[in-house]
């Protein structure tokens, strides 16, 4: 009677000291699923996302899809042929209260594509949550990094065709100007931002989101400024 109360203690005692290590989660640990997961992309391994994401997940892609688990597990499928590529996972950041574990991380992409090499940056942030006797993601985010366009040919001698005031609402200016060499655009006490070049009349501010537009008329004579940020106009006319 009395050992087989010891083997039962020594029994739970090591069940209880087998759940106490499972609960207990590090940083480490949560970047070799992450980086797991990320392997596995390329590939089309879909095994690790049906390991590490809960059955009641919600997940939100850079391309601001939102999936549970059965869509997100079924858009991890192979690169097409000619097609490949690897992410790593940088710059992890944790915190960790009681049963729930937040990772923040980047994403470094390198995509070949029939030889030519693409890149891309992303951030991740995961909800882990220790249940069932496993750590698996709640929740998990995604956003692309912007990158800007590659700068295109500087067709200086339209430059002041670009020149002059553009007018948003009474009292609400924007000016053009140019040394001939480069295009500047203030608007109010603001600094002056730079133009480089895209394509044609379009043009972009270094660092930041969205083009801007010269708007031509019929004769070619420039008549609106357009600033445009996700397909989605603000014209400012030329005075």
């Amino acid at each position: 009677m009395v050992r087989c109360f010891l083997s039962a203690a020594l029994f739970l005692g090591t069940i209880a000291a087998f759940c106490a290590d499972n609960r207990t989660i590090t940083q480490e640990e949560l970047v070799r699923r992450t980086q797991a997961l990320f392997d596995a992309v390329a590939v089309g391994n879909q095994s690790p996302w049906k390991e590490y994401f809960a059955d009641d997940a919600m997940y939100f892609d850079e391309k601001g899809r939102a999936m549970d688990k059965a869509a997100l597990v079924a858009d991890v499928t192979p690169l097409p042929k000619g097609f490949s590529g690897t992410i790593t996972v940088l710059h992890p950041q944790s915190r960790f209260v009681g049963d729930t574990a937040v990772l923040s991380y980047d994403l470094d992409e390198t995509e070949t594509v029939y030889d030519q090499n693409l890149k891309a940056r992303y951030h991740g942030t995961d909800t882990w949550m220790y249940r069932n006797g496993e750590w698996q993601i709640i929740a998990g985010q995604m956003f692309r990094y912007y990158e800007d366009p590659a700068v295109g040919p500087s067709e200086s001698a339209n430059f002041k065709d670009y020149v002059g005031t553009y007018q948003l609402a009474p009292g609400v200016m924007r000016t053009v100007t140019s040394d001939g060499n480069e295009l500047l655009v203030k608007r109010g006490d603001r600094k002056a931002e730079r133009l480089l070049p895209e394509s044609g009349d379009i043009f972009f501010r270094p660092g930041v989101e969205g083009r801007i537009l010269f708007h031509r008329d019929q004769s070619g004579r420039v008549i609106a400024l357009i600033d445009r940020r996700n397909n989605e106009d603000i014209v400012w006319k030329k005075k």
